[in-house]
């Protein structure tokens, strides 16, 4: 059985972003069955854990004996294992790798340069300073995706694919914001994607899976 770790707890922003969501969708979506292994406080830095994970994050994959971590390398895997993610010829499976690249280096980095500004450092100088910049170089990516969603319904290959969870789950961490709202092609392509069963189902678990420490 597949086996996915993820965090018993997180603050409530980060909730429906941690990274494991990507690996849960992508499962959901090949119609693999997985189980979920929920760390504690501290655990993430135990030796144990380390020993799996060297930077103390989640998702961890585990299956059969074989151990991955990073969300990229993990959605290749699934999605290597069904065509409903990845097609199989080999100019589309290049391109779609490609996107998955994309997602993870010419889009998440800016993308999470503004929300580190924005959630966590929105009333120190420097970052007021820095923010347009930051800013600038997001819109800049916008721009060209907005024009290419524009004129297809997925990334590529003409159909849903990894590619299309990793780049939904970078833009949804700029959900505190109407950054992506002002790119009409690009909000109505993170609706669609987000209003598949899978989705949801990906979503819900990780919802349930948080410990409430409200009391």
């Amino acid at each position: 059985m597949i086996k996915v770790s993820a965090f018993r707890w997180v603050p409530d922003f980060a909730r429906g972003l941690v990274r494991d969501l990507r690996v849960r969708w992508a499962l959901e979506e090949a119609g693999l069955p997985y189980d979920v292994r929920l760390l504690r406080d501290g655990e993430k830095d135990t030796a144990e854990y380390r020993a799996l994970q060297p930077f103390g994050q989640v998702p961890v994959y585990e299956e059969d004996g074989l151990v991955l971590f990073e969300s990229g390398a993990i959605l290749q895997h699934i999605a290597d294992k069904s065509e409903v993610l990845m097609p199989r010829d080999a100019a589309s499976r290049a391109h779609v790798v490609a996107w998955m690249f994309s997602a993870l280096n010419s889009i998440e980095p800016y993308v999470l340069n503004v929300v580190t500004i924005d959630l966590f450092n929105a009333d120190q100088d420097w970052a007021k300073t820095r923010r347009p910049a930051e800013l600038a170089k997001v819109v800049s990516r916008f721009v060209a995706l907005n024009e290419r969603l524009g004129k297809q319904e997925y990334l590529e290959a003409g159909r849903f694919t990894v590619a299309d969870i990793l780049m939904v789950t970078v833009l949804r961490n700029l959900r505190h914001c109407d950054l992506v709202a002002q790119y009409p092609a690009l909000n109505a392509y993170v609706k669609r994607c987000e209003a598949r069963p899978a989705f949801k189902r990906a979503l819900d678990a990780q919802m349930a899976d948080f410990e409430d420490r409200a009391a």
